[in-house]
């Protein structure tokens, strides 16, 4: 018999094979249930010595107090929004992430986004399946190589960008107030001030992570700031965009379209202004997605799980505060 079990609590993916897998490797048994009520995944979870969870939230104190031997939370993903991390470490929870397993991913999204705006592809084949067979309606069509791509946010991910628009002849910047400048020039990529970031992108990929800080960081002051021929694009947190301010200026002509995977509320509705907008993508918060970066994140995640059950320091530790209450070795 299994010493620990591990309940999953909601989950939208086709397979659970690889947690499985993992899971038996680490001697903890894995149970799992789509729950689309957070009182319906507590009474799923209540004994669980680990609980893993995808969207469904609040995962807050109040849900951490209904369960009796959770010892360990796991978000699958590298955010860990729909957990209440202070309330955790207060209760001597450990919380753990991936915080590194898609960043090819996006990354090469974040430039098919880019690439897609830049030369028009959804708006010319939305034009051919209609009848037409005319260039005339992409016009007009920038040179890429010469325009700038901007980063907002020099983590991780868009350091994986930078070399791949560069690759196109693109003139890459960013903003990211915690690089240094040597990590910038090594990169080839030039730091500028937040403002400046704006003004000077033909395309803007945010990359910053969801924190109160950032909700809400590019909104109406910042889109006019930008050039009415420029292009935002989000693969990181929809939040991070407002997105009111983000129609307004899309429906005002401010800039000239986005590209987004990421949005506030997703999926959104049927009625949503963005899915009437010719000058803008959507795709599915899809940027993450590969098979390989999906067999990553759970053979990762259930590992990380297993390390802090057995009493290890995981190495997806997200608040390592809670080792004031918690022993691991």
């Amino acid at each position: 018999m299994a010493k620990f079990t591990v309940a999953m609590i909601d989950y939208d993916y086709e397979s659970l094979a690889a947690f499985e897998e993992e899971f038996a490797r680490h001697d903890v048994a894995f149970v799992a249930q789509h729950s689309r009520d957070i009182a319906d995944a507590l009474a799923f979870a209540r004994e669980a010595d680990g609980v893993i969870v995808q969207k469904l939230g609040p995962v807050d104190g109040r849900f951490m107090d209904g369960l009796q031997r959770c010892r360990v939370l796991g978000r699958t993903g590298i955010g860990i929004d729909p957990i209440d991390v202070r309330a955790a470490t207060e209760r001597g929870i450990i919380v753990v992430n991936v915080p590194s397993y898609c960043e090819d991913e996006v990354s090469d999204h974040a430039m098919a986004l880019i690439l897609a705006l830049a030369r028009k592809v959804p708006l010319y084949d939305r034009s051919v399946r209609g009848g037409a067979w005319d260039f005339n309606v992409g016009r007009p069509i920038r040179r890429l190589k010469g325009q700038t791509v901007g980063l907002l946010g020099f983590g991780k991910i868009p350091r994986l960008v930078a070399p791949k628009a560069q690759a196109f002849g693109f003139r890459v910047i960013s903003h990211d107030p915690y690089v240094s400048a040597e990590v910038f020039a090594k990169a080839g990529v030039g730091p500028v001030s937040f403002d400046d970031l704006f003004q000077q992108s033909d395309f803007l990929s945010v990359h910053a992570p969801l924190t109160e800080k950032t909700r809400g960081l590019v909104g109406a002051t910042q889109l006019r700031l930008m050039k009415r021929t420029a292009y935002l694009i989000n693969t990181a947190r929809g939040p991070v965009v407002d997105e009111a301010a983000l129609i307004a200026a899309l429906r005002a002509g401010q800039i000239a379209g986005a590209a987004l995977d990421v949005l506030s509320v997703e999926p959104p509705p049927a009625d949503h202004p963005l899915r009437q907008m010719d000058n803008v993508i959507l795709t599915p918060h899809a940027g993450y997605y590969s098979e390989e970066s999906l067999r990553d994140l759970h053979v990762l995640l259930a590992r990380y799980v297993s390390e802090a059950l057995h009493g290890k320091r995981p190495a997806g530790l997200y608040n390592p505060e809670v080792l004031a209450r918690v022993r691991l070795t």
